[in-house]
């Protein structure tokens, strides 16, 4: 088990890619269960001994990478201009790829309210998203999806580990009161005789301004 565990670590260490266990197990000889459970146990040691790198598990496979508590001295390290980072329209839109695929670019132009081709060309060169088919209705629109290389770059198992989009909505009364100061602001004289109503009732409303 002690060759296999250091042989594990070469291979994993010498991939550019997440290493799947089923090619570990081929590696080492022994079974995926065996290669997941050493994993673990590769991984533990190096959270107990305080590592400034984890084995994670990504993307379906096995990665070094660092230690997300060090994230300030790697940004530090790699000097701007160095990684391209995305612009704030491309992370909009590949998260409603991530989230709504597959997906047609006039979805993700229709969801966001301007036109995506260019954010979309520069994400498919990234590599973030790729065609996953074509819709069945008239016209047979490309659809796409995230790729694996989404998940490498977010440190996602799979797409399970999204967090819910019910995390970003906010609760219901805020939405009844933002929509209700709307109608007030539409409404002036509306808005007044609210007004009047909340203060007979000893409550506060909320104002258009």
């Amino acid at each position: 088990m002690s060759e296999a565990r250091r042989a594990i670590e070469a291979g994993v260490m010498a991939s550019t890619e997440p290493v799947e266990a089923r090619l570990l197990a081929q590696l080492v000889e022994l079974s995926v269960a065996d290669v997941e459970t050493l994993c673990d146990e590769l991984a533990a040691e190096y959270e107990a001994s305080g590592r400034g790198f984890v084995l994670a598990r990504v993307a379906g496979g096995y990665r070094y990478q660092t230690h997300p508590d060090l994230a300030p001295y790697v940004e530090r390290f790699v000097l701007e201009g160095q990684h391209a980072r995305l612009s704030g329209p491309a992370l909009e839109t590949l998260a409603i790829v991530a989230y709504k695929q597959p997906i047609s670019r006039g979805q993700m132009s229709a969801i966001r309210g301007v036109n995506v081709e260019a954010t979309l060309t520069t994400l498919l060169q990234r590599g973030y998203v790729h065609e996953v088919g074509r819709d069945p209705g008239p016209g047979a629109a490309v659809l796409y999806g995230t790729t694996r290389e989404f998940l490498e770059r977010l440190g996602l198992a799979s797409l399970d580990d999204l967090p819910p989009l019910g995390d970003f909505v906010p609760d219901a009364s805020v939405v009844e009161a933002l929509e209700r100061g709307l109608r007030i602001s539409d409404d002036p004289q509306a808005g007044e005789a609210e007004a009047d109503t909340d203060a007979d009732a000893g409550t506060t409303s909320f104002s258009a301004d």
